[in-house]
């Protein structure tokens, strides 16, 4: 195994892939670096002498600059450099030009529905248009197991707090998660649960759901009837016998829909499983498929990597307002933008939101943005797509869920039990994490720096990425989790 890295010819510090001590020499490029200080893994140090104001750099690109002099064999971190973003900034489209060739096809056994669509499920789902009948969602979900057997794979709840009391943007958003949630491919059947005094209930919703199967899509106001669950699970034993009548067959690869996502990063994750998921992310594009990278607040001070790969000037400017509609945001709510990483972040090695951001971008791999969408926005076309959510976790998966993504790969340093709406597998940045945490850990890309290639890792991640799209169950869906979060922005009346 390798014991330090240093990621770019252009870089002036180096990341310990392991605990290293102080007196430790390191040959980098031919020069002998003496460490002053003891290095965590994932942390980086001095190649060089950097005086105050030297900007620190990292992935080939600035990270920082330095606060205080720093002396070759130093540790660097949030102690002696700082950021050196500013607010709204002005963006010129420089397109880099990429070319991803076409390569074999690949197939999956997933379920095709009715409007064409492609399932990796064949799950019921019980949605609920408010939170107040959350509990009477999670009781018939209890209830309706005694459903699950056959090709019924599962009957799922997603419980969440809003529906009611909202205004503006806020409302919109809910009503428009609720819609995409119950067009999901992956749900076979869905029970649209409501109250009957909300805000945002049926009858108000059928205009943002449009169109659907009426034998795939039920609903029920609960004070409508006199019994709710009785009537409720009549309609889930219809949806089960409805569901039941599908069955898996070979699907092309090309219909797939993958969602990208970190959290609790460390110093390897933009060296090991972020750069894994980027080239999955241009092998599924190699074969017509479809990825979606979030986390708009994660592409702060790496963002021009994304802009310049836009197939189109449109497709420039539209990156240009996601970035800047979301810097908006923050200081709508008078918050600084830049004060980014957590401080999981910070332990695990990152220092400032730039080499948080530049690590985070490698998911995005090498090929063209095809696709630029707001929140709770379908994907439309294949390839890869950016979209528009925050950096927590559980919203931005369940964003992409909603944007159409089947499952979602979720890289981690820190590790995280939680599942969004579709399969979320885990994916560790380093070997101790995936041996520690093997309960929560799907697929180990810490073996990056001990005895796997990335583009190796990357073909075994497609092909389990197959597998689970094929039926295999990830950890979190073993252990029965399944998350709903929607992304709150506005007034609570």
């Amino acid at each position: 195994m390798q014991s330090y890295l240093k990621i770019n010819p252009r870089d002036t510090v180096a990341v310990a892939l392991k605990p290293l001590a102080a007196g430790t020499v390191c040959q980098v490029d031919g020069k002998e670096v003496c460490l002053k200080e003891d290095i965590a893994q994932g942390h980086k140090f001095a190649l060089c002498d950097m005086p105050e104001g030297t900007k620190v750099i990292k992935y080939g690109n600035a990270i920082g600059i330095a606060k205080q002099n720093i002396g070759e064999g130093q540790w660097v971190h949030t102690h002696n450099i700082k950021t050196g973003l500013g607010d709204l900034l002005e963006y010129t489209y420089h397109k880099v030009p990429t070319d991803i060739p076409e390569t074999e096809k690949a197939y999956f056994m997933g379920y095709r529905r009715p409007d064409g669509k492609v399932g990796i499920r064949n799950e019921i789902w019980i949605v609920p248009t408010v939170g107040c009948v959350n509990s009477i969602a999670k009781a018939l979900e209890t209830a309706a197991k005694k459903f699950v057997g056959g090709n019924v794979e599962d009957v799922i709840a997603f419980q969440h707090p809003y529906g009611c009391s909202q205004m503006g943007d806020d409302q919109e958003n809910t009503r428009k998660v609720l819609a995409d949630m119950i067009h999901h491919p992956n749900a076979a059947g869905v029970l649209v649960l409501g109250l009957g005094c909300e805000n945002s209930n049926i009858p108000v919703l059928m205009d943002y759901i449009g169109e659907y199967d009426e034998q795939r899509v039920k609903f029920l106001q609960c004070q409508d009837v006199e019994d709710e669950m009785e009537t409720a699970m009549g309609i889930l034993e219809e949806l089960a016998t409805y569901a039941n009548a599908f069955s898996r067959e070979k699907i092309d690869a090309s219909e797939l829909i993958i969602g990208m996502k970190c959290g609790g990063s460390d110093g390897l994750s933009g060296i090991t499983a972020n750069p894994v998921v980027g080239a999955f992310s241009d092998l599924l594009v190699s074969k017509g498929g479809t990825t979606i990278l979030t986390e708009v607040p994660e592409m702060f001070g790496a963002e021009t990597l994304l802009m310049n790969r836009c197939a189109t000037p449109e497709l420039f400017d539209k990156t240009v307002a996601l970035i800047n509609n979301f810097k908006n945001y923050f200081t709508s709510h008078n918050q600084t933008i830049y004060e980014n990483p957590s401080p999981g972040n910070k332990k695990g090695g990152i220092s400032t939101l730039e080499d948080k951001s530049l690590g985070c971008t490698q998911k995005s791999g090498s090929s063209l943005v095809k696709g630029v969408l707001e929140y709770a926005e379908p994907v439309k076309v294949k390839g890869l797509n950016l979209l528009s959510a925050p950096g927590n976790d559980l919203v931005a998966a369940t964003a992409l869920a909603v944007s159409g993504a089947h499952m979602v790969l979720f890289t981690t340093g820190r590790g995280t039990p939680f599942a969004s709406p579709v399969p979320t597998v885990k994916i560790s940045s380093n070997s101790k994490l995936a041996g520690h945490k093997s309960n929560w850990i799907d697929f180990n890309a810490g073996q990056m720096v001990e005895d796997k290639t990335k583009e190796e890792l990357a073909q075994d991640l497609l092909n389990y990425v197959l597998e689970v799209a094929s039926g295999r169950k990830v950890k979190s869906e073993a252990a029965g989790f399944h998350d709903m979060a929607i992304f709150k922005q506005g007034v609570t009346l």
